[in-house]
């Protein structure tokens, strides 16, 4: 009778220690090395992201964070995930394009395409249906679809906004991050 009752109160330590990880349906993210910026190296980061992704909706008084999820360095604006870095290029995650929605460097779907490239496939230039044309090769870019406006993928350009208009056969984004990929799972857990 001991040994029953020592099991089933390790059962309802567990439930009780997987529960309290949950607090009102968002789960604690494990960042480790978090480290909070100055508010000069914020200065500094919103500077770049202006300049990158057309982003500029958020200033140096936010608390801004650096630290690592699993082997993913990110960037944490009051506490959400909102920036990755990619080969020392930062990044915004879906949730960062949704959170500030930049009005420049989006590239729009045909619905077509969203089954691929919600798997990871890069964007092809015949499904694109519309581009900003300021887009210049290399630039981070967003990409979402044609009828609800989801955003679907982050990615680097490998055509200009103009040539992604004109169809032509052909890998016209390199997709870096994508709904249901390692990233968006692990901050959306």
């Amino acid at each position: 009778m001991g040994i029953a009752f020592i099991m089933v109160w390790a059962a309802s330590i567990r439930i009780t220690l997987k529960t309290s990880e949950k607090m009102h349906g968002t789960m604690v993210l494990r960042i480790k090395n978090r480290h909070r910026l100055k508010e000069k190296e914020a200065r500094e980061l919103i500077s770049k992201l202006r300049v990158k992704t057309g982003i500029d909706s958020f200033d140096a008084a936010k608390v801004v964070d650096v630290g690592m999820l699993e082997d993913i360095m990110v960037v944490l604006v009051d506490d959400s995930v909102d920036f990755f870095y990619h080969q020392d290029q930062l990044i915004p995650t879906l949730q960062g394009i949704t959170k500030y929605q930049p009005k420049t460097h989006g590239v729009i779907v045909d619905m077509g395409a969203i089954s691929f490239i919600t798997k990871g496939a890069d964007v092809m230039a015949p499904g694109i249906t519309d581009a900003d044309p300021g887009i210049q090769k290399d630039d981070i870019v967003w990409v979402c679809d044609e009828k609800h406006h989801k955003t679907l993928a982050v990615g680097i350009a490998l055509l200009t906004g103009e040539e992604m208009k004109l169809k032509q056969p052909g890998k016209a984004v390199k997709t870096l991050h994508y709904v249901g990929d390692r990233l968006w799972t692990l901050s959306h857990q």
